[in-house]
């Protein structure tokens, strides 16, 4: 597989292994740059994000080995900003991420438009090493930074009726040029069930490798959901609307022959033009099996029980 880099990205721009493995020696000492008003920033596109305060949690670490950081930041599926792996790092650096806030609504006690650093503050950040797995047949393992939706969640005070989220993504074609095609019904909506959104797993993540996100992974606001297909993990996220009835998902309403629902990784179910058995980890040549739920089964399995996973796919 052709890896495509940003072509005035050297080698010196990349964070070295050797200092992130340190990184606590450097964090001692300095004041925490997020959880302050104004305290979050943009992150250019491809490196030189602000570094984060937060509190590893290595029980919900994966022993995998970390993807590369130029990989991660540099082949990105980020449709907004163009359908190519390479695209959104070159061209998300336009994106104005400060000031940013999201709307909460639906069936929640506590509606309202929040801030981002608002929406933040309450929240003390961790570090999660997280797979992410792509529909593609590709994979990395990401040190991904930020706080449990649930948190969010139990903040805005749900109904009883609220049975579902949908998140919408930001909709500016004038700073995402992908949104001028009509590849996708703009803006992209994802959602999940209520139980799925309150697992401990499922993460709001404001940055990664210890600095803020850059654009092209989703800044200033993503969603991760390690155990399904990386479509779901919405990114640049300016809407969570809580709701009865399960909402329209962008790629399940493109191709819901090809992209179902709930996308939790499962070998068994097959894209309809090509097998999702085995998968190839950016930076390794070989392919590897594909685990069930990602590697997550033992966490999340008992949330499907008794549902039809081919049906439900």
């Amino acid at each position: 597989m052709l890896i495509r880099r940003k072509p005035d990205l050297t080698e010196a721009d990349v964070t070295d292994p050797a200092w992130y493995a340190r990184r606590r020696e450097f964090l001692q000492g300095t004041a925490a740059l997020l959880l302050t008003a104004g305290g979050l920033r943009p992150a250019r596109a491809g490196h030189g994000g602000r570094r984060l305060d937060f509190r590893p949690r290595p029980d919900l670490a994966v022993p995998d080995a970390l993807t590369d950081y130029t990989d991660v930041t540099t082949y990105n599926n980020f449709y907004e900003f163009g359908t190519d792996k390479a695209s959104p790092a070159e061209l998300a650096g336009r994106l104005t991420t400060d000031p940013w806030s999201v709307t909460v609504d639906g069936e929640v006690a506590r509606p309202g438009t929040y801030a981002l650093e608002d929406l933040l503050k309450p929240h003390p950040l961790e570090e999660r090493i997280y797979r992410l797995r792509c529909v593609e047949r590709w994979s990395m393992v990401i040190p991904w930074i930020g706080f449990p939706l649930a948190d969010l969640i139990t903040r805005v005070e749900p109904t009883s009726r609220a049975k579902y989220v949908a998140f919408t993504t930001l909709y500016r074609p004038e700073e995402m040029p992908g949104q001028r095609r009509h590849v996708l019904d703009w803006p992209y909506v994802e959602g999940l069930r209520m139980d799925e959104a309150m697992h401990p797993l499922t993460l709001l993540a404001v940055g990664l490798y210890g600095e803020v996100l850059p654009n092209q992974n989703g800044a200033p606001l993503r969603l991760v959901v390690p155990w399904k297909y990386g479509f779901k993990s919405i990114k640049s996220i300016v809407r969570i609307h809580f709701s009865e009835r399960q909402p329209m998902t962008t790629w399940h309403k493109a191709a819901p022959h090809e992209y179902g629902f709930y996308a939790n990784v499962n070998p068994e179910v097959d894209h309809p033009r090509w097998s999702q058995k085995r998968e190839r980890r950016i930076g390794e040549f070989r392919k590897r099996k594909t685990l069930p739920f990602n590697g997550y089964a033992e966490q999340v399995a008992h949330l499907y029980a008794g549902m039809d996973l081919r049906r439900f796919f």
